[in-house]
């Protein structure tokens, strides 16, 4: 059971990637190739948000296939990757899609996304993020860490 407290209004989970929907970690083989380890709750709280006509934006300050794999098997639209300047990222959104500050929420768990989650009404992290996140007012935590169903636990909380 989480303790989230998320109104009915949400029609948009807005996330970064790693560290929230990975545990953050990069895995480098022998010849050079990067990979990262998804949970698969995760992957299913993408499914149970688009069922429930949630829509999902990604703003990730890197660039991986993971991103790719998910947001196309899944037809997420707003995909945004390498991303420096999150908060314009978000601005852009929001105003693309016409939302007011009660039917959104931004999931980030490091410096970079301090600007979004400082200007998000709901904002969230995880157990495992930058102590200058977890000290944001107002915010919000997971029960389980990044990259082990956090992501997940936030869908939970809005489709149950």
């Amino acid at each position: 059971m989480s303790n989230l407290k998320l109104p009915e209004t949400i029609k948009m989970v807005i996330t970064d990637f790693d560290g929230i929907v990975t545990d953050n970690c990069v895995y480098i083989s022998d010849d050079g190739i990067m990979s990262r380890k998804i949970n698969f709750k995760d992957v299913v709280g993408f499914y149970l948000l688009k069922k429930n006509d949630i829509d999902i934006a990604i703003i990730s300050g890197e660039k991986n296939s993971a991103i790719e794999t998910i947001s196309k098997n899944l037809e997420i639209n707003e995909v945004h990757q390498n991303i420096r300047d999150k908060i314009s990222v978000l601005k852009q959104i929001i105003e693309k899609k016409h939302l007011s500050q009660e039917e959104y929420l931004y999931i980030g768990d490091d410096i970079n996304d301090i600007e979004c989650l400082n200007y998000a009404k709901y904002r969230i992290t995880v157990p495992n993020a930058s102590d200058k996140v977890k000290a944001i007012e107002n915010i919000q935590m997971t029960e389980v860490c990044g990259g082990n169903g956090a992501f997940r636990e936030v869908a939970d909380c809005l489709t149950n």
